[in-house]
């Protein structure tokens, strides 16, 4: 059966291929088949398995009950394979709270007993499949979870096959201007791209009063332009980025803080993302509104801590601690 846990408000389903194959859903044995043929089975297995049951929706105007699908193991022992499959049928490179929860599933059965590497299989062209990550049990705050190491960001228009933009400046520092996104709203006029595995494009605003609303963000007349720019076609539009882009906003706060609104590729609006909130993290640090160091993104969910490790004017890698709990 699948089991849904919930990490910071974003709520994932899990579930083994051989259970989706037993529901009559053609899943193929291995992770990269079963991730070159997500187009025939994908969108039935959100179908199956993130519709609403019989108890009242903890948030009101979702489509589904969950913000996607991981899908896997695919073997019995590390390291671990599993796609992460949106509620739009496509998949996503990484995500953070998605792996925090996949870690958390596969220690609850008893798989996952230390540190092990967890292999995310996608189809995407412009990123290698699979992205690995390490995952690490651990204990931050007197609180267990998981460190995931996501490795060294990337940033610039070309880090996220982003196309058409134009370059701006905030504050000194070299940013680009979405011109999507400022046709919205004129204060959302400077983003850093970022990629950590997957990518991201963080609007950098100067007030929190300019982050967008999520429930504002659930409705046509915001949904609809942020769809057309988040998503990859046909659902949305390709520009700037024609496999899609994660968009998120962040504003700064005191003592290595940010807050952030996040609009996911594939999904929409949600309470948290583990991966967009290492990027506002990165993008926050080149703005330089942070320093390298332990960094708190609060978003509608909770609170994310990031570690930025940085040499210089490099920053050299990003890692996430994340927790998660079975919905019963």
């Amino acid at each position: 059966m699948t089991m849904f846990y919930d990490a910071r408000g974003n709520i994932y389903g899990v579930v083994s291929p051989e259970v989706l194959r037993q529901q009559g859903i053609a899943v193929a044995q291995s992770a990269t088949q079963a991730a070159r043929d997500r187009a025939s089975w994908t969108l039935s297995a959100v179908a199956s398995e993130c519709g609403w049951d019989s108890r009242p929706r903890p948030v009101a105007g979702k489509a589904h009950r969950c913000d996607g699908l991981l899908v896997g193991p695919f073997q019995a022992e590390p390291p671990f394979d599993l796609l992460i499959v949106n509620t739009d049928g496509s998949l996503a490179e990484r995500s953070g709270n998605g792996l925090t929860i996949f870690a958390q599933a596969l220690s609850d059965a008893g798989l996952m007993t230390e540190a092990c590497e967890l292999r995310v299989h996608h189809d995407k062209s412009d990123a290698p499949s699979p992205v690995a990550t390490q995952v690490e049990p651990a204990v931050y705050e007197h609180t267990e979870g998981f460190w995931l190491a996501l490795g060294t960001p990337e940033f610039g228009p070309v880090a996220v096959g982003a196309q058409g933009v134009e370059q701006t400046l905030l504050g000194g520092v070299e940013l680009s201007h979405v011109t999507e996104l400022a046709a919205i709203n004129p204060q959302w006029a400077c983003s850093q791209f970022v990629r950590v595995g997957n990518p991201h494009c963080v609007t950098l605003v100067e007030q929190a009063s300019a982050l967008p609303d999520n429930q504002q963000m659930q409705q046509p007349p915001l949904f609809a332009p942020l769809q057309a720019i988040a998503f990859a076609p046909p659902v949305g539009g390709g520009q700037p980025c024609r496999a899609g882009v994660n968009l998120q906003w962040a504003a700064r706060q005191s003592d290595n803080r940010v807050i952030a609104r996040v609009f996911e590729r594939g999904e929409g609006p949600t309470a948290s993302s583990g991966t967009s909130a290492s990027a506002v993290a990165c993008a926050a640090w080149r703005a330089g509104w942070v320093e390298a160091g332990e960094i708190a993104v609060t978003m509608p969910g909770g609170t994310a801590p990031v570690r930025l490790f940085a040499q210089g004017e490099t920053l050299l890698s990003v890692s996430l601690f994340g927790t998660a709990r079975l919905q019963v």
